[in-house]
């Protein structure tokens, strides 16, 4: 399965001010961000959920070869039965959740299950984030623009709270494609920023290179 530069924006910008001592990662797939995550951090504890089965193994698979295993597993698992299930509560919460809804289905079932809004709701992503995150925790998204209003009035409905923003635009001429968002449970102004990917095709801004190129071989 591909890395998509969602999850590689996303790991590179969630920030830890707050250094996390649990992270939870919903939606893992091959389980990128939650290893960008031991790479960046002193977590002790990082979970990831996966539901889809190729992808759970690959997760797993990616984890006991790297070198933070010792602080990262995966749980096949939806959503639902782990919030209920599920103890501990977490510092950091992080998700690129399946949002394509707009485009039409595939013929692959897991590749639809990945892609598709209707396999994650926002809003009961939302309410699953509010019962396990801690009271001075964070949770970070990354969603498409268009959506960004509705989900914020969404979380506000779980007492949730936009801290910070990151617009991405392909490039200076382009539409702004993806919202980078970090909510917590106290209402504060929102900082908000805009990074720009490229200038031209493969000709990528220094903003972007200096945001992601700790996870790139070449960069």
């Amino acid at each position: 399965m591909k890395i998509g530069t969602d999850s590689v924006l996303l790991g590179a910008w969630t920030p830890l001010d707050t250094n996390p001592f649990s992270i939870l990662d919903i939606g893992a797939g091959t389980g990128v961000l939650s290893l960008m995550l031991a790479q960046r951090s002193t977590a002790q504890l990082i979970d990831a959920i996966e539901v889809d089965d190729l992808a759970y193994e690959q997760c797993v698979d990616n984890f006991e070869t790297s070198p933070w295993s010792d602080r990262l597993f995966c749980y096949h698992a939806d959503l639902a039965e782990f919030t209920e299930e599920i103890e501990d509560k977490y510092d950091l919460i992080i998700s690129n959740p399946p949002f394509y809804s707009e485009d039409y289905k595939t013929e692959s079932g897991p590749r639809d299950l990945a892609r598709f809004t209707d396999a994650l709701p926002f809003d009961h992503l939302l309410d699953c984030v509010s019962q396990l995150l801690t009271d001075d925790g964070v949770f970070s998204v990354v969603i498409p623009f268009k959506e960004e209003d509705n989900f914020i009035a969404l979380a506000s409905k779980v007492t949730l709270f936009p801290k910070k923003i990151l617009h991405i635009k392909g490039s200076p001429s382009s539409e702004t494609k993806r919202s980078l968002i970090v909510f917590s449970f106290s209402e504060s102004e929102i900082k908000k920023e805009t990074l720009i990917i490229e200038t031209s095709r493969h000709q990528y801004t220094q903003d972007y290179i200096n945001l992601t190129k700790e996870f790139y071989l070449k960069m």
